[in-house]
């Protein structure tokens, strides 16, 4: 949300016009920070790889195997690896975006370079709104997780409240660095969880099962459950406040291959296996389809994941609007009073709003579609090719740039359709589904246990 300061820039005088890289006359978000008291630049690529496997391969991955049981495990498996594909491509428009662009701190810098205030100001409500989104996302899988664990023996907004906690706490250090290293027990933790999870499902099978190759399906019911992995790789929105915070940013791309090959690979082996043992009936989230044992197991192994990914998104929700706030100020990087107490007021906020619309809403589930629809279908592949389009142009001689590389422009223009129909296609599919959901008397009151 912090604004650039100097908005689109040019090429310093070349003899070389058209051929030279623009050099960008700003510095990067946090400057140099040898004599202050909070330093932020302290991630090495490996610790970035790791918080975004954390934030990224979380609950998401729950839902991949009930996708497979609507379309089929061949066209299932295909949509996973290509999209794992796509989003490491679209990783790559971002990286460069930033390190062109180091002032960039958060997708909103990034729509000021390229629209303005206007477009700086609704991609910054966007990573916001759909940051706070995802962190109730995480409570609910919390909830689902300690309902499990205890046999559904408390209400289940009570829950909730339990799991809020420590996901708040978690939100409270002032840099990434601070959550790095308990990032690594994150991802050792939803990973076990799922080598766990396949394993009990091929202990006891379902004998009943159904495994299709493709399943014949209408455009409502097979996108809708195309949105699971469509969304299970949503995490590109992070990339840049990441980045900001790297000692080393040109190696930013070793972390991007890092995550998309593992959440890749074990997307397409955690939705393959389970599907396969529990046939076309797999719920989601598909731990619920095992055996109370197993549930319980698994459900308690991925909780530390299910904690982290939440504090995640509401570290990010909180960071962008304090560096909005104090970009440029003293109290970004000294231990003063107010400095701290708008830190903990925003993390307050962003983790009390995610409970509130966890609990309050009874359609949120259903909001948590309509968000990633409008936001994280463009942070993750739409805005891509915009970078691309809009640095290419202004680097070389306008769109003869594009021309020239006319190969590069069609599939940049490709990713802007892509994520135009995603967001388009997205909401059609969870509008609808809301008014189904009324239609049947499907939606719990508020606040209900």
């Amino acid at each position: 949300m912090a604004a650039s300061t100097t908005g689109k820039q040019h090429p310093l005088p070349s003899s070389k016009t058209g051929s030279e890289p623009l050099i960008p006359r700003a510095g990067d978000v946090f400057g140099q920070e040898d004599h202050h008291d909070i330093k932020y630049k302290r991630l090495s690529w490996p610790l970035v790889a790791v918080l975004m496997i954390a934030e990224i391969v979380s609950n998401g991955m729950l839902s991949l195997p009930s996708s497979l049981a609507v379309v089929g495990m061949v066209p299932g498996l295909i949509i996973i690896v290509f999209l794992g594909i796509f989003a490491t491509y679209t990783s790559r428009l971002l990286v460069d975006f930033k390190l062109r662009h180091p002032e960039v701190h958060t997708m909103g810098d990034a729509g000021y370079i390229m629209f303005g205030p206007l477009g700086r100001d609704i991609m910054a409500f966007g990573t916001c709104c759909f940051s706070i989104f995802a962190t109730g996302g995480q409570m609910l899988a919390g909830q689902i997780a300690l309902a499990s664990l205890t046999d559904n023996k408390l209400c289940l907004m009570l829950y909730t409240g339990i799991f809020a906690v420590p996901t708040l706490l978690f939100s409270l250090p002032r840099t990434f660095h601070g959550l790095s290293w308990i990032s690594i027990a994150s991802v050792l933790s939803i990973f076990v969880a799922g080598v766990v999870a396949m394993a009990a499902a091929g202990i006891s099978p379902d004998p009943s099962r159904t495994v299709q190759v493709a399943v014949p399906s209408n455009f409502y019911t097979a996108f809708i459950s195309i949105t699971n992995p469509v969304f299970s790789f949503a995490g590109h929105f992070m990339f840049f406040v990441l980045m900001s915070e790297m000692k080393e940013p040109q190696h930013a791309m070793r972390a991007a291959y890092t995550l998309q090959s593992f959440a890749t690979v074990f997307y397409a082996v955690f939705a393959g296996v389970t599907y396969g043992y529990m046939g076309s009936t797999v719920q989601s989230p598909s731990f619920s389809s095992l055996s109370p044992r197993w549930q319980k197991l698994s459900w308690g192994l991925a909780l530390p994941n299910l904690l982290l990914a939440g504090s995640l998104y509401a570290h990010t929700a909180s960071k962008v609007i304090f560096v909005r706030i104090f970009r440029h100020s003293k109290h970004l990087h000294s231990h003063t009073l107010l400095g701290w107490a708008v830190w903990i007021s925003l993390v307050l906020l962003t983790n009390g709003l995610a409970f509130l619309l966890a609990v309050g809403v009874p359609i949120f589930n259903y909001l948590i579609g309509i968000a990633a629809s409008l936001f994280a279908a463009w942070f993750t592949y739409g805005m891509a090719g915009m970078f691309w389009l809009h640095d290419s142009y202004h680097d070389g001689p306008g769109f003869y740039a594009w021309r020239k590389q006319w190969g590069q422009a069609l599939l940049a223009v490709a990713t802007i359709l892509s994520g135009a129909f995603i967001c388009v296609a997205g909401l059609y599919v969870t509008i609808r589904a809301i008014v189904d959901a009324y239609a049947g008397h499907q939606l719990p009151p508020p606040f209900t246990c």
